[in-house]
């Protein structure tokens, strides 16, 4: 869906814009002004402390050279009457180890605690440093460039910090004032330009509601808003002609509508015969496909039948043959035996000969009733759409086995990868004609014209889901009929004997038989590549 622009208002854009302006245009001002008062006060408060600690050191000096300490304590009285100061330290300076000793210490408060010494921070010091509540600065006492001593000053910055607070108060007020200001204004220049706009939206409001385009704006007081509302009035004027005009057409149209109904109505009539014919025609074909489909099914079942009738003749008529010959050895036996010849070569010989015929009569027998057991599970699956639980690569065995009358004369190799474990519930019934007619369709299709060929069965069990890979290294699907693979009647093989339906029978068992869904990929001269999924438990 497309994103809606908000819509402002006149009003909210002035207030916005006007006391967006005021506001950085003040908090700017009274930034500088402020940081220039504040850089001020701190250039003063540093001249100052720098300017009494020239003097202090200046009166001081006599005291340090003679080491007069006590002198010192009595009549240095001037720290007492410099304002501002908390602490003052002079340390001198001991020629011999080049160690500074405190000499002088004051503080002004008696209360306050001392402040430890300064003799480890010449270097910091040697300029003003403003710390959170104080200033504090130390410099050399010299005689005649040389070094004697330091003196340490420390002077409270409180009032500094009340004035600053003061003008941080008085610069909230002005800003506040200049904010009413601002909105003040802001209103006022609103309501002279959005009133002319509220006037034309008005008669225009009016205009629309009752239909009058009779009416005309008013000259407005500025330029922009006349111009807008001397447009309007021209709008006006060619609405009220094309009401005119319209009013005109309508009648018109009224008669050719009339007219149209009348069409209208009979060429209805003749579709709802038309389409109730195509409706009937249309149920007439899904039978007839549905019929389609139940003898493509029936077809692949009767071809099983002469496959498997075919292969189970051949052990059934040698198990005939060895107890045919069985019994020719038997009543020579018993001939011998009843006329008192019978040999112990002779029957050692008839012993061995049985063994080996009744081998024969058991394996033969063996395979055709596995043959017949594969068959029937086979035929029942393919005619049921029970759910039942069982082993998906006995399924695929019985398959094979069962195709095996068509497979064994061709030199075409099918390979299987499924787990040995992978029980399952669903309807082996689709499951069974999915298979045998992918299988017959690549070898009917698939390998036309090939030697050799190989397909690859691939099944794996992924959530709840099983995946079946159908692949063979044949021909291929031609890209003229890739797109509609699985569409009813869809064949290559039309006037030889080929449906169209097998494919379509595997989608439609895929996806409605067992719900699930199928994927085709293939290029020409690569082979083809079927990929299944559907719901298991």
């Amino acid at each position: 869906m497309p994103t809606i622009q908000p819509i402002w208002s006149i009003r909210r854009i002035f207030l916005i814009s006007i006391f967006s302006a005021f506001s950085i245009l003040s908090i700017l001002s009274i930034s500088i002004i402020t940081q220039q008062f504040n850089q001020t006060y701190h250039d003063s408060a540093a001249e100052q402390i720098e300017h009494w600690a020239n003097i202090l050191a200046d009166e001081s000096l006599l005291y340090l050279v003679n080491s007069e300490r006590n002198a010192l304590d009595d009549n240095f009285s001037l720290p007492k009457h410099i304002p501002n100061l908390s602490y003052t330290h002079i340390y001198q300076l001991d020629r011999e180890s080049g160690k500074l000793n405190l000499f002088y210490s004051y503080k002004r408060n008696l209360q306050r605690t001392a402040i430890l010494e300064k003799s480890n921070e010449i270097i910091n010091l040697q300029t003003p440093k403003f710390k959170e509540k104080y200033l504090e600065y130390m410099q050399p006492i010299k005689v005649k460039n040389e070094i004697i001593g330091y003196i340490y000053l420390q002077s409270s910055i409180e009032h500094i910090t009340q004035i600053t607070n003061n003008s941080l108060i008085t610069s909230i007020i002005i800003f506040l004032i200049i904010c009413l200001l601002a909105v003040i204004i802001a209103l006022k220049l609103e309501r002279y330009i959005s009133a002319p706009f509220i006037a034309l939206a008005n008669t225009v409001q009016l205009a629309a509601r009752q239909r009058n385009f009779q009416q005309r704006c008013q000259d407005m007081p500025y330029r922009e808003a006349d111009i807008l509302a001397r447009n309007i009035n021209i709008l006006f004027v060619r609405m009220e002609k094309r009401l005119a005009q319209l009013d005109s057409a309508e009648q018109q149209s009224l008669e050719h509508s009339q007219e149209l109904e009348n069409k209208i109505n009979k060429r209805t009539e003749a579709l709802k015969e038309s389409n109730q014919e195509l409706l009937s025609t249309l149920e007439k074909l899904h039978q007839f496909q549905s019929h389609l489909v139940e003898s493509e099914k029936m077809a692949s079942l009767g071809d099983m039948v002469a496959g498997v009738a075919h292969e189970v003749n051949t052990p059934i008529g040698l198990g005939v043959t060895a107890s045919t010959l069985l019994a020719d050895r038997l009543n020579e036996i018993k001939s011998a035996f009843e006329h008192k010849t019978l040999k112990s070569s002779q029957l050692k010989k008839f012993l061995h000969d049985s063994g080996e015929n009744i081998a024969i009569i058991y394996r033969n027998l063996n395979r055709a009733a596995d043959l017949i057991s594969s068959f029937k599970k086979v035929a029942v699956d393919q005619s049921s759409e029970d759910i039942r639980i069982f082993d998906v690569k006995e399924l695929l065995r019985e398959v094979l086995l069962t195709l095996r009358p068509q497979l064994d004369n061709l030199p075409y190799i099918i390979k299987i990868d499924c787990p040995d474990d992978l029980t399952v519930k669903s309807k082996p019934g689709p499951i069974n004609q999915i298979l045998i007619n992918l299988i017959m369709n690549s070898i009917i299709h698939g390998f036309e014209g090939k030697e050799t060929g190989q397909i690859s069965i691939t099944v794996m069990s992924l959530s709840n889901q099983l995946n079946i890979l159908f692949k063979d290294d044949g021909v291929g699907v031609d890209e003229s009929i890739k797109h509609k693979v699985f569409e009813p009647f869809t064949t290559t093989k039309r006037g030889e004997g080929g449906s169209g339906l097998g494919m379509h029978l595997v989608y439609n068992l895929v996806t409605q038989a067992l719900g699930g869904s199928i994927v085709l990929s293939s290029e020409t001269g690569q082979g083809v590549s079927i990929e299944i999924n559907f719901p298991i438990s």
